[in-house]
């Protein structure tokens, strides 16, 4: 295994985190996510709960750079606009929203409850 080469393999890595902000779907996820992590901080959230949100919370921002991913190599590989392109993006946006969606689903069956 080549040391070097691991630990560029982060920078990488973090370069493509510092891209991704550059995308506002990316930062409102980010918001978000701060956002109901201080309600976890304030609501005082079991250990089981914080491992579903931080796992949630992981599945959305992972989708939402794995859309951004799929948003450039088609941009690349198709310049002009074409139907099989278009379809291809808004799927990838179609995946985010469904792990959007469903984290709103668990953050509310976790905090609903704990504040009425």
């Amino acid at each position: 295994m080549n040391v070097r080469k691991f630990f560029r393999s982060f920078r990488y890595a973090m370069e493509g985190l510092v891209t991704a902000v550059h995308e506002q779907n990316f930062r409102f996820h980010l918001v978000s996510a701060v956002i109901v992590m201080m309600a976890g901080l304030l609501t005082g959230l079991s250990i089981v709960e914080w491992c579903i949100i931080i796992l949630v919370i992981a599945f959305v921002i992972g989708t939402e750079l794995i859309n951004t991913a799929i948003e450039r190599v088609v941009d690349l590989a198709s310049p002009e606009i074409h139907p099989l392109a278009k379809q291809a993006k808004d799927v990838a946006a179609g995946a985010v929203l469904v792990f959007a969606l469903a984290s709103v689903i668990i953050g509310l069956l976790i905090f609903l409850p704990k504040w009425f």
